[in-house]
């Protein structure tokens, strides 16, 4: 066995004080290298330290790598704004349209557009997409990782919710958990096959991620988050649902990756501000090459985010199926918050960050909701490419949370909800339907985006609170 280095050898090599000495000694103790002879790990040493920007792509050694580098090589420039097409621009605040400009000027930006819903966020607006080179920026992603829509048709008629309401009122609360930190009862919790992945052992970040992910899923996050029950209206006889027009009885869930996505945006973030430093204005547009292990490690940890956000979907569904008594006739579903690798109308690969905004490829179904009184619509996608081919996730606020307490009364929330013949669970007035944009305006400004196929109107409404 080679006997161990230390760091004094390394600095007479040439290493540097500081962190490049700490990351090189950890991995010497891997056992792939702990085997070399001493003379075979100097040497690599050597090799690393000579040419550090040989070894960024290296799995094992890429941090190693970067530590050996000038911090001035980490400051990046902004550079000039980039075009990008804005839908309903009559409609966004100036704040969203401040973010995209910035995010417009980033020197992996390719391409980028607004959403008619978009309005203010951390880093990427809320309705911004985003095309860039190589390069994932968790901020542009979001921070609820594969946030998404599901919707499933029953084949139960309008009435059946208002002649039921306490059976339906009772399911709901029964079947479905809200709350941030909240999970499952022991005994209640049901298996999946996203908690098996590998990438949980893979990534050393998620190890310690596992528990928490078994006890929620199949639970929705506070916000904006939903289960509701509602009457969907199928208008287009080519639908791609193979549902004859009508009416049928539907629920409409929304929500993410729980506090599994938080984490991985958090943790992912805080590298790419430490690898890529912006300007003040862009610094929550920080990015991670895909070429480099944090890189990589940040793509394979958002599709197990995405994956665990559809899991804790499919459960919701699977429980109120169950409790129905009924399997669905269809089923849609559609997320945003995520980057896709895809290429451009010119053929170029890029990936697209959409953040609030919706996949809308041609043919792509999906599902853009309203407000709790106000109808969503089903949508098929047409592939527009000034949009990037997405459209917006939902109406987008008009009022934000804190304008939206201060200036909605409990009584205006009783009344419009009163007028609409919506039954809310839970909630609260930073979610009340005077807090959003009218769905219908929104809806206008994307017609060249999607075709309308039907609709969902809300009635019965679980969200977070008492």
């Amino acid at each position: 066995m080679a006997s161990i280095l230390r760091g004094n050898d390394l600095r007479q090599l040439g290493f540097p004080e500081g962190r490049a000495i700490g990351l090189a000694l950890a991995q010497l103790q891997r056992k792939e290298f702990k085997r070399l002879t001493q003379a075979d790990q100097l040497e690599l040493l050597r090799a690393i330290l000579a040419t550090p920007t040989d070894f960024l792509t290296d799995l094992a050694w890429s941090h190693t790598a970067a530590a050996l580098l000038p911090p001035v090589a980490r400051h990046i420039e902004l550079v000039a704004r980039k075009p990008y097409v804005t839908f309903g621009a009559e409609h966004i605040e100036a704040g969203a349209v401040h973010q995209m400009e910035t995010a417009m000027k980033l020197p992996v930006t390719v391409a980028g557009a607004l959403m008619p819903d978009a309005h203010h966020g951390y880093g990427l607006p809320i309705g911004g997409v985003l095309a860039t080179d190589n390069a994932v920026i968790p901020y542009a992603v979001g921070v609820d990782i594969g946030c998404r829509m599901a919707l499933s048709v029953y084949d139960l008629p309008a009435k059946y919710l208002t002649q039921r309401v306490q059976e339906v009122r009772h399911l709901l609360l029964e079947n479905t958990r809200f709350g941030s930190g909240r999970s499952w009862e022991r005994g209640q919790r049901l298996d999946h096959a996203v908690l098996h992945s590998d990438t949980f052992q893979a990534i050393p970040f998620l190890k310690n991620k596992l528990d928490r992910a078994a006890e929620q899923v199949g639970t929705s996050g506070s916000g904006n988050h939903f289960v509701e029950f509602g009457i969907v209206e199928i208008t287009d006889p080519a639908n791609d649902m193979g549902l004859p027009p009508g009416q049928y009885v539907g629920v409409l869930s929304h929500s993410g990756s729980r506090g599994l996505g938080a984490g991985i945006a958090e943790h992912y973030t805080k590298l790419a501000k430490d690898v890529c430093q912006l300007p003040g204005e862009a610094q929550h547009l920080a990015w991670l090459g895909l070429d480099t292990e944090a890189g990589q490690e940040y793509w394979a940890a958002m599709n197990l985010a995405g994956d665990f956000a559809s899991a804790c979907h499919d459960q919701i569904h699977r429980r109120l199926a169950r409790a129905l008594g009924e399997k669905p006739l269809a089923k849609v579903e559609n997320h945003h918050n995520f980057a896709w690798k895809e290429r451009l109308a010119d053929g170029r690969e890029v990936i697209t960050h959409r953040k609030g905004a919706t996949p809308a490829g041609a043919g792509v179904l999906g599902i853009i909701p309203g407000s709790m009184t106000a109808p969503g619509f089903i949508v098929r996608g047409r592939g527009a490419a000034a949009s990037l081919s997405s459209a917006s996730h939902g109406a987008g606020r008009l009022l934000s949370r804190t304008r939206a307490k201060a200036e909605i009364g409990e009584a205006d929330l009783r009344r419009q909800l009163a007028d609409h013949g919506v039954e809310l669970l839970g909630g609260g007035l930073d979610e009340a339907p005077q807090a959003y944009k009218d769905i219908h305006t929104v809806m206008a400004s994307q017609r060249e985006l999607v075709d309308v196929l039907g609709s969902f109107t809300p009635k019965i409404v679980r969200m977070d609170g008492a």
